[in-house]
Parts: structure tokens; C-alpha cells; sequence
């Protein structure tokens, strides 16, 4: 089952300012769709129709010639190709070379996967729903993700499924043991699935209760622990729309939203306070989609803007909490030495450092091509003061 033909219109040629689209062929007429994608992947080019006779032998080999696959089949039937190319994409591929190596080959392996499984495509229908046999209730998720869906769409499987779990996420919420309470990710925002650096800023001494900036908020997790903590005033900042959105709604959830203001800003917001926190992206590396800015950060800009703009914000006395983990430098992304560099160029001297060893399950994992790595990470709270 496709879309509706009557929700359809012939393909023609786009502007360059309109959304971008998808075209194919069917029943000898071109037809076109919006093309959504909340990752920021470009439309594909090349969409041919398929249904439950697809194989996923023969799902892959289209696959690795380009040509996107638009599902006119069962719900389920699609999710089991999709599974059963995931399997065999880069099966048997053992990454090898050094650490800075390992971690490329890793990147661009999963990189080549998204984009392999990116090219099983759904179709939506206003609404929005998926127009296919046994097609499970997607409008929270697919509205979570894209937003307002008022027209013919056509949206990456592999996408979709990635939704619906993040709508779980969203619903059912993450403990955080610091906070004995749920954060709720918003898709799109990183959620604190690993918990050992929150508690370092759950543990750490407070300098002051009057008081704090949380620089690059996401789900305003670290703000929410200092409000409970007893800061009186956390403004919590963020670049991204969804991310203040997100944190806004845990304040409230969490009852701190006469404490905690999630404000959209680049970096810090005006004026000064006698304690700044950041946890930037740890690792030094291009993001590839929207979503990964959260843990890559090109040239580690973000961490030296902080660093950089530190002293600015801060109050007489006042200290600078940097949370980053150490496995850019087991990768060799990043050494120590440019860290404390970077620190001594920015007028700043480390007053001290807490110290956490990771308890996620990929640090025991020893089929991670990035075990040894992080076996090895250690996760800090920098505390910084101006020198």
C-alpha cells in the first residue's frame, strides 16, 4: 500500500528556496513527495518502489548502488528488511591501526551504515501516519521529530525507527540517581545515559548558592542538580531551540522552575556569576548529522570559546566548572598538554580536579573497537579560577 494517489501530484521542477522533495516513478506517471529528514540528511536522488517481494539481498545491492528504496509494502515486513540489512552491513569487519585510526574506521563504518539503512524509505500522510498495512501510531513520534506534517512526505525508515524510540525515551523518562528523579529528553538533545559526570557535579563544593550558568544546557540536567542543590538562581543556556524546550519542561517536571531558566543564547549568557559550568562535546571530531553535535565538536571550538570566555563571566572568587572526559587524549585527538595550554592562554589556573572512572556498558565491552580507549577514560570536573 502507497500513498494515496490522490494526495499525490505530479513531479515538476523546485525553486531553490522550496523544501526539498522526492521523485519517483509509478504507474508510468513521476510522481513527488516532501522529502523530511531531522537529521539533515540531503533528499536521495535516486527512488524506486518496492514492496514485501523485496529481499534483503537484494535490498543491499541497491543500496550500495545509490538507489533508494520507497516501501509500498507491510509496516512490519519493512522493519524486518531494515533489520536484516543492518546485519549485514560491515559484518565481519574487524577495525585495526591505532587508536586515532580505530576511532576514524569506527566513525566512517557507521557513517556508511547510516547511509545504507538511511535508503529504506517510509511514506507519511497528513496527520501524520504512515499509509501502510499494519502501521503502528507514529503521530507524537513523527511530530517530536519533524514537527507539523500537513502534506505528502516521504521519511527515511531507519529515522522514523530512531523517533519512535526517542519518543519513549521522551515518555518514559531517565533516573538520574543525583536528582532521585526522571530527566525527559526531548529528540534531538543528548540524554545523560551515562550518569558519572553528573555526580561530579552533584559532589563537587559549591562555591556560592546565590548564583550559576549552565553553558550548553541540553536537557538541563546539570542546572536541575545545582537548583537542587540549593543554588537560588541557575540560568541555563543553549543554542538550539528544542534543547531550552526540553530543559524548560524538565524544570517544571522537577518542580525547580523558580530556580532554573533555560535561555536561548550562544554560549553564556550577560553579565557574570560566581560559578559557570560547562560539559561541552568530549570529542574533537566533524559532526555527521544534527544530531551529533552533542558529542563532536569540530577543533574543540566550543571548549575553548568556554575557555576562552570564562574569566568575562565570572564574578570575583568565582570558579569556572569544566566537565569533560580524557578520551579524545586516549584517541589521540587531543593531548593534555593542549588542554592545559588552552587553560593557561585563557588567564585561568586549575584550582583543582575530581576525578571519575566511566561505569557505561561500552567501558567493558571488548568487541568496541574503542575498548582499550576506554578502559582507559577518565572523566573530570576542572575546577577553574582565574590566575
Amino acid at each position: 500500500m502507497g500513498i494515496p494517489m490522490s494526495a499525490l501530484q505530479p513531479a515538476r521542477t523546485a525553486a531553490v528556496d522550496e523544501p526539498a522533495v522526492v521523485t519517483w516513478a509509478e504507474a508510468g506517471v513521476s510522481m513527488t513527495a516532501r522529502w523530511r529528514s531531522a537529521n539533515g540528511r540531503p533528499a536521495p536522488t535516486r527512488v524506486e518502489v518496492v514492496s514485501d517481494s523485496l529481499t534483503a539481498d537484494e535490498a543491499n545491492r541497491m543500496a550500495s548502488q545509490g538507489i533508494a528504496m520507497l516501501w509500498h509494502g507491510d509496516f512490519h515486513n519493512a522493519r524486518q528488511i531494515l533489520n536484516a540489512m543492518d546485519r549485514r552491513v560491515g559484518a565481519g569487519k574487524k577495525i585495526t591501526g591505532t587508536a586515532a585510526e580505530k576511532f576514524y574506521r569506527h566513525r566512517q563504518s557507521r557513517s556508511h551504515r547510516a547511509r545504507v539503512l538511511g535508503l529504506l524509505l517510509i511514506p507519511l500522510d497528513p496527520g501524520p501516519v504512515v499509509p501502510l498495512r499494519r502501521a503502528p501510531d507514529i503521530r507524537e513520534a513523527a511530530a517530536e521529530a519533524y514537527g507539523e506534517i500537513g502534506e505528502s512526505s516521504v521519511v527515511s525508515l531507519h529515522e522514523l525507527v530512531g523517533a519512535i524510540g526517542a519518543h519513549e525515551w521522551r515518555r518514559n523518562g531517565v533516573y538520574v540517581d543525583a536528582l532521585q528523579d526522571r530527566i525527559h529528553p526531548h529528540y534531538g538533545t543528548f540524554f545523560p545515559t551515562r550518569s558519572e559526570y553528573v555526580d561530579l557535579v552533584a559532589a563537587a563544593p559549591l562555591p556560592s548558592e546565590t548564583l550559576a550558568f549552565d553553558v550548553g544546557t541540553g536537557t538541563g540536567v546539570l542546572a536541575a542538580v545545582l537548583a537542587r542543590r540549593g543554588v537560588h538562581r541557575v540560568v541555563a543556556t543553549d543554542n538550539e531551540p528544542r534543547a531550552i524546550a526540553c530543559a524548560a519542561e524538565n524544570f517544571r517536571n522537577l518542580g525547580v522552575q523558580d530556580r532554573a531558566e533555560a535561555v536561548l543564547t550562544d554560549m553564556f549568557p550577560p553579565g557574570r556569576a560566581p560559578l559557570v559550568v560547562c560539559n561541552p562535546p568530549w570529542i574533537p571530531a566533524t559532526p555527521h548529522s544534527s544530531l551529533d553535535s552533542a558529542v563532536y565538536d569540530p577543533g574543540s571550538r566550543m571548549l575553548f570559546r568556554f575557555l576562552n570566555g570564562l574569566a568575562g563571566h565570572l564574578e570575583p572568587g568565582g570558579e569556572g566548572w569544566l566537565v569533560l572526559s580524557d578520551l579524545a587524549e586516549h584517541l589521540g585527538l587531543r593531548t593534555r598538554e593542549d588542554l592545559l595550554a588552552a587553560i593557561e592562554a585563557a588567564g585561568l589556573k586549575v584550582m583543582d580536579r575530581l576525578d571519575t572512572k566511566p561505569t557505561h556498558p561500552k567501558a567493558s565491552d571488548r568487541d568496541d573497537p574503542l575498548f582499550e580507549a576506554r578502559t582507559a577514560e577518565v572523566t573530570s570536573l576542572w575546577r577553574l579560577v582565574p590566575r
